[in-house]
């Protein structure tokens, strides 16, 4: 399996140096598809710079914690101001001026305590695994609606083979028809009927070949290529039907804990968790130190202040009128709604299980019995198709049976689509795509 990983990654690679002109066929399987989607889509690619910018977070969180360094040149000029001193008090004032002074500081602070320094980075590590968890969730979904995309892609290209194949087979008829009744051998109502049903098969092919480049447009706009982009498609239907291993899906053990949505809440949980913690930790002081280092770089005539400085900052939270208490008790809210919701997506994932499991299976039967009408559509069909070349069968019989062949074709690719939205949903849940 890794090595297959690491074969389509190298395809990938080749890809993006020699470049994908707007004419260049793309050639995928369902598995290039997925790997090419979840290296190019743009979707992905937020999600990724997402879980950065969560790891930018931390970082920043982290280094309010350590030592902090900042330098400051001042200059004051007092205009010329004077400060008189008596020394006796009869004698005559002496007059000293002010003169201008600057000062280069240096100050180094390190936090020492701090509740929520702590836990403020316990929570932005939790934040992290999130964006993490949000971005196998992001690749899940486009893995989802990749794979969705390609297998209708496939639908689209079966059914404009479908009506093709029939289209020719009534064409056939009609103009062997046509050439009877020139000569008195047919109806001209026959010639009519034939010929309403070559223009109907006509409007269809039209109609699904329109559906058909949505289809692939939908795949190129996940795949994040040009939207005019040649797009082949390696794999096909019956090999994708062969390989649906509906019992080993059916059979398959579904464990809580894997599921996307059920790693996000109990990081959601946690991350509440941690909020009620931290408003508990404002109640607690703030302990920080420093040393400061000043230049003179002019003096004035009296100086006393040393250069260098080194201290302690206590600041104790005393008295908020309720402020704190109440922004604990939101905060113990939000906790208790997280764990409720918990609980709601634990029962709504459990429920939801035993709905896929019922949609597989009779997704699964009626992909079966739409299989078997097919194949008895078609020998009716083609009965009626002999019958009316013998002469035994009218031409109202045969496109009767011809349209009900249509749309019994039409039933199977929907339950093929059925099908595989039942696995894919399934999947999914598991978190197996």
């Amino acid at each position: 399996m890794m090595k297959m990983k690491k074969m389509v990654i190298l395809t990938l690679a080749a890809l993006v140096f020699t470049g994908i002109k707007a004419q260049e066929k793309l050639i995928l399987s369902l598995e290039e598809a997925l790997a090419y989607a979840v290296e190019y889509n743009k979707t992905v690619k937020n999600a990724d710079l997402a879980v950065q910018e969560a790891q930018k977070r931390i970082n920043e969180s982290i280094s309010t914690g350590l030592p902090q360094a900042d330098a400051t040149v001042d200059y004051s000029n007092y205009m010329g101001a004077e400060m008189e001193i008596r020394f006796q008090p009869d004698a005559p004032p002496t007059k000293i001026p002010f003169d201008p002074t600057s000062n280069l500081n240096l100050t180094v602070s390190q936090l020492i305590f701090n509740g929520n320094y702590i836990v403020g980075l316990q929570a932005a590590k939790i934040y992290k695994q999130i964006t993490e968890t949000g971005y196998l969730k992001t690749e899940q979904d486009i893995k989802e609606q990749v794979t969705k995309s390609y297998y209708n892609a496939l639908v689209s290209d079966r059914s404009i083979g479908i009506i093709l194949s029939n289209l020719e087979n009534t064409r056939e008829i009609f103009d062997k028809t046509r050439a009877m009744a020139s000569v008195g051998m047919a109806e001209k109502l026959d010639v009519d009927q034939f010929e309403v049903q070559v223009t109907s098969l006509e409007n269809a092919l039209k109609s699904a070949k329109r559906q058909k480049e949505l289809s692939y447009n939908l795949l190129r706009f996940q795949l994040g290529v040009p939207v005019e982009t040649l797009i082949e498609l390696s794999d096909s239907l019956n090999g994708m039907i062969r390989s649906f291993e509906y019992q080993t899906l059916a059979e398959a053990d579904f464990a809580l804990e894997s599921n996307l949505d059920y790693q996000l809440m109990l990081k959601q949980e946690q991350l509440s968790e941690k909020q009620v913690s931290l408003q508990k930790m404002n109640y607690l002081p703030t302990l920080t130190g420093f040393y400061r280092y000043t230049n003179k770089l002019l003096k004035p005539q009296f100086d006393l202040s040393p250069k260098n400085v080194i201290g302690l900052n206590l600041s104790v939270p005393i008295l908020s009128s309720g402020m704190r208490n109440a922004q604990l008790s939101q905060a113990r809210i939000q906790f208790e709604t997280t764990q409720n919701n918990k609980d709601l997506l634990t029962s709504q994932l459990l429920l939801q299980e035993r709905q896929m499991r019922y949609n597989l299976a009779t997704a699964m039967e009626q992909f079966e019995n739409r299989k078997k009408n097919v194949d008895v559509a078609y020998r009716i069909y083609k009965n009626y198709q002999f019958k009316y070349e013998q002469g035994i069968a009218s031409s109202l019989d045969l496109s009767i049976s011809n349209n009900n062949y249509l749309q019994a074709e039409s039933d199977y690719l929907m339950a093929i689509i059925s099908l595989f939205d039942a696995r894919l949903a399934l999947q999914k849940l598991m978190n197996s795509i």
